[in-house]
């Protein structure tokens, strides 16, 4: 139970509420075997009457009636007592649970970009719900039956050994048998655990990839392809959850006939005893009430057994996680002051999970408040220099500096929130159109709202919507064409008024005449903000100070439009062929 250790820290942070919980469970235990006493009481004393040695029929009832309602009364209070129990210790583990999730999702929020690129968002959602789950079994039912379980053995079997411990030992003859089965099964239903936690993962994972591109299975016409694949997957999953059953499948019937054996064992001796006049009949009965009352902590040992193997596999797997060390890290707390100069020295970057050299020795400045445009062609590494300007990766050599400091000793919360973002592949969330935009500013107010739709030039779109700035889009921005999700991922980055602006490449999918609109707002906009346009088009770039071509990595022209237009490359030849496409 290695990984299970991990939780200790929860033991100790509800100490109170669990020990509580156990102080609980063992007064409630302790009065439930009360009543075999009591009952076997009654039979004494009806079998004295019966052979004679009480004469007296009101006496006889009198006592039994005292011994009914004291049952009653055991038995209401120790009910009362289960309640509380499950009241302490099963909250408790919802508390704890609760706690958990919320320190998976925290570390998640942590982790660095290249986390994610590595691990799938299916395989991420099952850990921090599924795990979850299993492992809150461990810290309500688990501890709470295995007290149940240890209490009635303790009393129970201490009760029985001072009546008779003869009896007591030919009873307790089944449990090494138990005992040793557990040991070997547990080892087995741990591995097995493992494997049905996996295919759970890949079944989610699975099915979030086929709902996120629906619209391509359905382009393509592959839902037979899709269906016959998922079969596969489930059937396998089936199998290896059939594999664990199959093994938890054994615990309960050897439980019953190891049970069933002490009760044959009780009657058998113990009515030899009584014939012999060793025992009184109350004896006999009160010994299978107590085999029987220890029925269900035995039986019960199999599951807790069955709960622990699981919560120590799925734990495993959570701490493969929480263990990671996020990447990008924050050395600095001190709150970090950005104006937005940025200089990068000699900057290398090579992505460790494709080993492809995005960035290889790339130089240049640009000042606070000036607008730098980067071109070139698909994968010419344009993106990787805004993932390094926002910190997403670190460079693999070279230095970026930010106000003449090196990023890496800038506080990383102060950073990111003097950046607004445009990516290339706009995410919108499955919310109004209002709270989107506001996701770049929560207190925004609904004129600074209308604002930067206005900017963004989006704002004719969103009052022609039935519910105007109230609509709810489907996921990711379904709902919307790819021109007006670019356009409110602009609103929501500018109405966050950040000292440094980044537009990667999010007018694609605009028109010319709306393009030159939402430019021309931008240029108003980023007069004070260093502002990043990644762009394939000249249009988009030939108002910047300055302009940067990149090919393969690095940066072949370097100026001002007026500067590239005149120089044999690749700005040229771009500028060249759009406006010929323009023309015609």
């Amino acid at each position: 139970m290695k990984a299970l250790q991990y939780l200790n820290k929860y033991f100790l942070k509800y100490k109170y509420r669990l020990l509580l919980g156990i102080i609980i469970t063992i007064l409630s235990k302790i009065l439930s075997l009360k009543i075999p006493r009591i009952i076997g009481q009654s039979f004494n004393i009806v079998d004295e009457y019966k052979n004679g040695l009480i004469s007296d029929t009101g006496e006889v009832k009198h006592q039994l009636l005292i011994n009914i309602l004291m049952i009653v009364g055991v038995t209401l209070v120790a009910g009362f007592l289960t309640f509380l129990m499950r009241q302490t210790i099963i909250v408790t583990s919802r508390l704890i649970e609760f706690d958990l999730k919320n320190e998976i999702y925290q570390q998640y929020q942590r982790l660095s970009l290249n986390f994610y690129k590595k691990n799938r968002t299916g395989d991420l959602m099952n850990r921090i719900s599924e795990d979850v789950s299993k492992v809150r079994m461990y810290f309500g039912p688990a501890i709470m039956y295995s007290m149940n379980m240890i209490v009635l053995f303790a009393v129970g079997f201490y009760q029985m050994f001072s009546i008779d411990a003869k009896l007591t030992a030919y009873t307790l003859i089944p449990f090494p048998v138990l005992s040793i089965s557990i040991f070997i099964l547990s080892k087995v239903i741990n591995e097995k655990s493992t494997i049905v936690q996996q295919y759970l993962s890949k079944l989610t994972t699975f099915n979030q990839e086929f709902f996120s591109g629906i619209n391509v299975v359905k382009t393509y016409g592959i839902e037979k392809s899709i269906i016959d694949n998922f079969d596969e997957l489930a059937n396998d999953s089936k199998n290896k959850n059939i594999d664990l059953y199959k093994v938890q499948a054994i615990f309960f019937p050897l439980m019953i006939l190891l049970i069933g054996a002490s009760n044959l064992l009780v009657i058998y001796i113990g009515g030899k005893q009584y014939i012999a006049g060793e025992i009184p009949i109350g004896v006999i009965a009160e010994f299978i009430l107590y085999v029987n009352i220890l029925t269900w902590p035995v039986a019960i040992v199999g599951w807790v057994t069955s709960m622990v193997q699981q919560a120590e596999a799925s734990q495993q797997r959570i701490n493969e996680f929480l263990k990671q060390v996020p990447e990008i890290k924050n050395i600095e707390n001190a709150p970090s002051n950005v104006t937005g100069a940025i200089e990068f020295k000699e900057v290398s970057l090579t992505y460790d999970d494709t080993n492809i050299t995005a960035l290889n020795n790339i130089s240049f400045k640009v000042k606070a408040g000036e607008t730098i445009a980067i071109l070139g062609k698909t994968g010419s590494g344009k993106s990787s220099i805004i993932n390094l300007v926002a910190r997403l990766y670190d460079t693999s050599k070279g230095t970026v500096l930010v106000d003449n400091q090196k990023i890496d000793e800038l506080n990383l919360n102060d950073l990111r929130n003097q950046i607004g973002f445009v990516p290339q592949d706009p995410f919108l969330f499955s919310d109004t159109i209002e709270n989107n935009i506001k996701f770049g500013k929560e207190d925004a107010n609904k004129e600074e709202i209308v604002d930067a739709a206005k900017n963004a030039v989006i704002h004719d779109n969103i009052i022609g919507f039935k519910n105007q700035y109230d609509t709810i889009l489907g996921e990711r921005g379904v709902t919307l064409s790819g021109g007006q999700k670019q356009r409110v991922s602009i609103a929501r980055a500018i109405i966050k008024k950040p000292k440094i602006l980044i537009f990667d490449d999010c007018l694609s999918a605009v028109d010319t005449e709306t393009e030159e609109r939402i430019l021309s707002n931008l240029e108003k906009i980023s007069k004070d903000k260093t502002t990043f346009i990644i762009s394939h088009r000249v249009s988009s770039a030939k108002n910047a100070d300055k302009i940067i071509v990149l090919d393969q990595g690095k940066i072949t022209q370097q100026g001002t439009h007026n500067q590239l237009i005149t120089e044999k490359g690749y700005y040229k030849e771009l500028y060249e062929q759009q406006l010929l496409e323009k023309e015609n």
